[in-house]
């Protein structure tokens, strides 16, 4: 019988270089998807997909995601006294349970893979989600990492989310092979970063969501510094392999990449675009913009 995922690790200790001089003083998981932070709207998939505790990766000047995901007391009374009832109720809704989130620090940006070893002790023994919160995941219907979750109460294991990207792309990601590149959930048969061009196993790429079993932190505690001298979660994730199948799970919604600059515009246009409240008027203005 598979243990169930209960806890999800979101690394959000960069730098967020690529959006200076706004992340000079901002965390990059703050900047705004229309009104809801970066990192919100990946809580948000993780909160539908049954998560219980959510274990945040931090580094220096990121004491603001703590507090976004506290109460802040001043705020509330002052809603309350101006009977802002729709806000105050708003963010009591995304306010997380008491001891429901973690904190913890990776003091040197030795990679993604050195970030989630990081969080061994908060995890403890047990399966759990991974989630880049630079990856946006949007979908109508059940998020990225509800089927994902299905898929693992089916099969056990190591899960990985993929999605399509075009065959002159694939040595920009990380890329896996599969038994079968149309299923839904298909067993891992290889797994590659950034191969060069025609020797792709695949043009599905590894798209930010993971469950891992807890025996990738051995590996990682004993994994090599890989590319750019950074500990690489796939290295170790190549070797779990070894031991324990892997399986792909294909994310057929629209994914965006909130880290680079068109990602982040596209994913803000896109949600925007999306909702009653806003849809209507900003394609009006987009219009406007495009007819000039």
């Amino acid at each position: 019988m598979t243990k169930r995922i209960r806890k999800a690790v979101l690394p959000v200790a960069g730098l967020g270089t690529r959006f200076l001089p706004a992340t000079k003083a901002i965390p990059k998981e703050m900047l705004t998807i229309v009104d809801r932070p970066v990192v919100q709207h990946v809580v948000d998939e993780a909160r539908a997909a049954g998560i219980e505790h959510f274990i945040f990766v931090t580094g220096r000047n990121k004491a603001v995601i703590e507090d976004h995901f506290d109460m802040a007391y001043e705020l509330d009374d002052t809603l309350a006294k101006r009977n802002k009832v729709k806000e105050l109720e708003a963010l009591k809704a995304d306010l997380p349970a008491a001891g429901a989130t973690s904190f913890t620090r990776q003091q040197a940006p030795l990679g993604l893979g050195h970030a989630v070893w990081c969080a061994r002790e908060i995890v403890g023994e047990e399966p759990f989600a991974l989630l880049l919160p630079d990856m946006l995941h949007y979908s109508q219907g059940k998020g990225c990492l509800a089927e994902m979750i299905e898929a693992y109460d089916q099969h056990g294991g190591n899960h990985i989310a993929v999605a399509p990207v075009p065959e002159d792309q694939t040595h920009q990601y990380g890329i896996v092979g599969v038994q079968d590149a149309k299923a839904k959930v298909s067993k891992v048969t290889g797994m590659v970063e950034k191969p060069p061009k025609g020797t792709a196993p695949s043009n599905l790429h590894i798209s930010g969501r993971y469950i891992l079993q807890p025996t990738i932190f051995n590996l990682l505690a004993n994994q090599e510094k890989g590319a750019g001298g950074e500990i690489q979660l796939t290295d170790s994730m190549i070797a779990l392999s070894r031991q324990e199948p892997f399986y792909a799970v294909r994310f057929d919604g629209e994914i965006y990449d909130a880290g680079s600059k068109i990602g982040f515009l596209a994913a803000n246009v896109a949600y925007a675009l999306d909702r009653g409240d806003l849809g209507p008027q900003l394609r009006a203005e987009i219009e406007k913009l495009l007819d000039r």
